[in-house]
């Protein structure tokens, strides 16, 4: 589950906790995004703002230490959790602590068993292997954890109007398909079908490069609506909304019949 950022709704909260098992669920809270991880009264109330939901368990995980992220006894939540949501803050503290680490591995250990791995903002940011670090109009790029094959996430999309942003990296990586994703907002997806849906209050922005290389396809889905990857990378016979794929010029966005 990718979020957008912004204020979540209780929806995207209780579907996270349905998906991970409704009351059984036990949930992995990790706060490292955030520089107040490092804070005993910030998660302290994080916790307790957790233990509303309606599920088994709640715990906290956290370190910026590599050694520790990979101590057995560190990572043991992991091997029993169902659910594990990474909270906002700057994707950089995640991947510095976590990337081509135990935790990493255990994460997708989870997606593989049928759990759920969801995240917000930054949280949402190391989803794809190409991660897009910072920047504002044009990214800074670096390695996530890799969970959604075949896409780059970009989050606060329509809020923050990043789609420029999104564009430039898809001039870098054309086989991506990009998903743009507004705050308020979540796009859930199987891991193992490749099946996406979205829920919330705005939209899911697919930027679909053409195969020529020259412009991109955007695609909006709302709540309610899904899709699957395979058919967002089908060229349309209807014309959508795209953009001119280009490096080192802004995006000028053309608008088709919808």
């Amino acid at each position: 589950m990718i979020c957008g950022g912004g204020k979540l709704p209780p929806s995207i909260r209780d579907e996270f906790c349905k998906l991970a098992g409704g009351p059984r669920a036990r949930i992995v809270v990790i706060p490292t995004a955030t520089s107040n991880a490092d804070k005993p009264d910030h998660l302290a109330t994080l916790l307790a703002d957790w233990k509303l939901s309606n599920v088994e368990s709640v715990q906290l995980l956290h370190t910026r230490s590599r050694e520790t992220a990979n101590d057995p006894a560190f990572v043991q939540p992991l091997l029993q959790a169902t659910g594990v949501w990474l909270t906002g803050g700057d994707q950089v503290f995640l991947t510095d602590a976590y990337l081509g680490t135990a935790v990493q591995e255990q994460l997708k250990a989870i997606l593989a068993r049928g759990g759920v791995v969801a995240g917000t903002s930054a949280g949402a940011a190391v989803m794809s292997g190409v991660m897009i670090a910072g920047g504002l109009n044009k990214a800074d790029v670096s390695v996530g954890f890799d969970f959604i094959k075949g896409a780059v996430i970009d989050q606060h999309f329509l809020k923050r109007n990043r789609m420029e942003r999104l564009i430039g990296v898809l001039s870098m990586h054309p086989n991506l398909v990009g998903l743009g994703i507004d705050e308020e907002t979540a796009l859930v997806v199987d891991v193992r079908e490749h099946h996406l849906s979205v829920l919330g209050s705005s939209y899911v922005v697919a930027c679909v490069p053409d195969s020529q290389r020259k412009s991109v396809r955007l695609q909006f889905l709302k709540s309610g609506d899904t899709t699957a990857m395979a058919d967002l990378m089908q060229q349309s016979p209807v014309e959508k909304a795209t953009v001119d794929l280009k490096v080192d010029e802004p995006a000028g966005l053309t608008v088709g019949s919808l």
